[in-house]
């Protein structure tokens, strides 16, 4: 929808949504995913399923608010969720994104005694060693209210906001398997991290400026860092009060902000690459605000960028690949990238503030219309000369319906109108016909008179001197 107007770019979204919601399956009977269920031919990637009902066992367990039976809740809604089948469509491949949440949730009821000791000085060393110097300490020597607006905006609003819209836009603009692709890449990509953060804990460079190097332990609040003068500026206290209660307080190693910004990016370049300028934009001012914010390492930008790379090539499909990234699903036509101007490299026209194309574009100077005049040919020609006696075509030559020539004198009443369509002979004046054979008559083909006989050409001779 790039360079569209407001109205066709609203009348494009409202095409795509309608057909979207058409290809739904709005069956509302849990008789219908059982009948699939059966006729499903198992295979052993269905086993991960199973690693989904072990890890959701596992978290229930030591899930401590909400407490038992509210907590039941949790698999009741979802086993209902993917039992309709409206709903099912959407549940289904969202699961490992749940499995994510679930896990980053419930984290925080881990006990102490199975949770490994954090590492306060890991991170900071190896950025030295790495690149030479501390670079996230770097970036944050110099802070300005307008700099951090713009590191806030990505760090945190699109890093919530974001995703919801990729995975709207692969929804309505491309096939079910790039939205199942997005659901699973996306999932495990922040599962696996999770689960990085929670085996290798690591401080943030906020609680080096606070504590320094000091060790730390697990009852330790977080900080919301560079956001914090956030929340003076709006006169709040949302990402002090967000980030002082974090399920992760130590997951600094690998960066999911920056894992998420380059998945995305990756989403947009591969299925919308005419937007892939402005999606890599993005991840390179979240990278630098992660840091900026105090919430990041280099290492650990580096270390969140390397995973999502590795997931999405990991998980792309074959049928994604090629030309099937940008196919349309079904219901919305093809539409080529580019417009026609630009396939032939014509100058796009102006248009005024009422979408007209301006005239003035189309204006030709004085001289071309001077020789479009002279140019300009009767394509209805009329021979000039009135006498059908002597034939100034291969008339006479030509056959007729039934197969024999024509012969004698040249008779118009036989031939039909030509006034439609011009060949290529009514193109050429009679006085500048230099061959004979040439023929306008449709439904007879052009016949190349040969050598006449010695009888024939008595005959023309007598025919010219009037004997």
């Amino acid at each position: 929808m790039a360079g569209c107007s407001p109205r066709q770019a609203g009348r494009t979204l409202l095409q795509a949504f309608l057909a979207a919601v058409g290809r739904l399956d709005k069956s509302l009977n849990p008789k219908d995913t059982i009948l699939k269920l059966r006729q499903h031919v198992f295979t052993w990637t269905d086993l991960i399923h199973v690693f989904h009902l072990v890890v959701a066992g596992f978290w229930l367990t030591i899930m401590q608010s909400p407490g038992f039976p509210l907590k039941l809740l949790i698999p009741v809604l979802y086993f209902i969720a993917i039992l309709i089948p409206l709903t099912s469509q959407f549940f289904i491949p969202a699961t490992p994104i749940f499995a994510y949440l679930l896990s980053f949730y419930t984290s925080r009821f881990i006990p102490t005694d199975w949770r490994p000791s954090i590492s306060v000085s890991l991170l900071p060393t190896l950025e030295s060693v790495l690149y030479g110097a501390n670079i996230s300490d770097i970036l944050t020597r110099f802070t300005h209210p307008v700099l951090d607006v713009i590191a806030w905006f990505p760090y945190g609003v699109g890093h919530f906001v974001f995703p919801f819209f990729v995975a709207a836009f692969l929804w309505l603009f491309r096939s079910k398997e790039a939205l199942h692709f997005f659901g699973k890449s996306f999932g495990y990509l922040n599962f696996l991290g999770v689960w990085i953060q929670i085996i290798l804990p690591c401080a943030a460079p906020w609680y080096e400026l606070i504590h320094g190097l000091t060790p730390a332990d697990y009852s330790m609040k977080g900080s919301p860092g560079g956001l914090a003068r956030i929340d003076a500026l709006f006169h709040g206290n949302g990402y002090t009060v967000a980030f002082s209660n974090s399920p992760v307080v130590f997951g600094a190693f690998p960066s999911l902000h920056s894992a998420c910004a380059t998945m995305e990016a990756f989403y947009i370049s591969h299925f919308f690459p005419q937007y892939t300028r402005y999606a890599w934009t993005y991840a390179g001012v979240l990278y630098w605000a992660t840091m900026y914010l105090t919430h990041h390492y280099l290492i650990d930008v580096v270390g969140g960028a390397c995973l999502a790379t590795a997931f999405f090539y990991l998980f792309l499909p074959d049928t994604l690949k090629g030309p099937g990234a940008t196919a349309p699903p079904g219901g919305l036509p093809a539409r080529s990238q580019r417009n026609k101007y630009e396939i032939y490299d014509l100058e796009i026209p102006r248009r005024n503030a009422n979408g007209i194309v301006d005239a003035a574009d189309f204006d030709l100077d004085e001289e071309s219309d001077h020789e479009s005049d002279d140019e300009e040919v009767d394509i209805t020609y009329r021979s000039p000369k009135p006498d059908f006696d002597v034939p100034s075509s291969a008339t006479p030559f030509a056959r007729g319906p039934n197969g024999s020539a024509t012969g004698g004198k040249f008779k118009p009443g036989n031939v039909r109108g030509h006034r439609h369509t011009a060949s290529i002979a009514s193109l050429i004046r009679g006085d500048e016909r230099t061959e004979e054979g040439w023929s306008p008559r449709p439904g007879v083909g052009f016949v190349v008179p040969g050598s006449p006989l010695r009888s024939e050409s008595r005959v023309g001779r007598d025919m010219e001197t009037g004997r």
